[in-house]
């Protein structure tokens, strides 16, 4: 029963509301294998990574966003136990020091 002419609001996804837990899996894949993030607390050396990333990721002209977890059991689950890391596509490629411009660079060339 419509109340007061109020449209049912109904959500759409990338599959056209098709969605399987085949293709979220899917989805959440190629999600995880294009991304970046930086994981710590939100102290000062956390900071200077994710600047130092982001102008990496501007000079190699690469279309990445940076996603900073603060969690701390999100965090674990990656297996890091000193902060800051870097994790790219999905895979920890630097923990517990904060990298040079040129060091981001040099990981994420290869």
């Amino acid at each position: 029963m419509k109340l007061f002419g109020k449209k049912k609001e109904t959500k759409s996804c990338c599959c056209g509301g098709n969605c399987t837990s085949e293709t979220m899996q899917n989805a959440e894949n190629k999600k995880q294998e294009q991304s970046i993030k930086i994981l710590g607390s939100g102290c000062a050396k956390c900071m200077e990574l994710e600047k130092a990333t982001r102008t990496a990721i501007s000079e190699l002209q690469l279309d990445y966003e940076i996603e900073h977890i603060t969690d701390f059991a999100e965090i674990a689950s990656y297996g890091v136990m000193s902060t800051p890391a870097l994790v790219f596509n999905g895979e920890v490629i630097s923990y517990g020091k904060v990298l040079t411009v040129d060091e981001v660079k040099a990981l994420l060339s290869k």
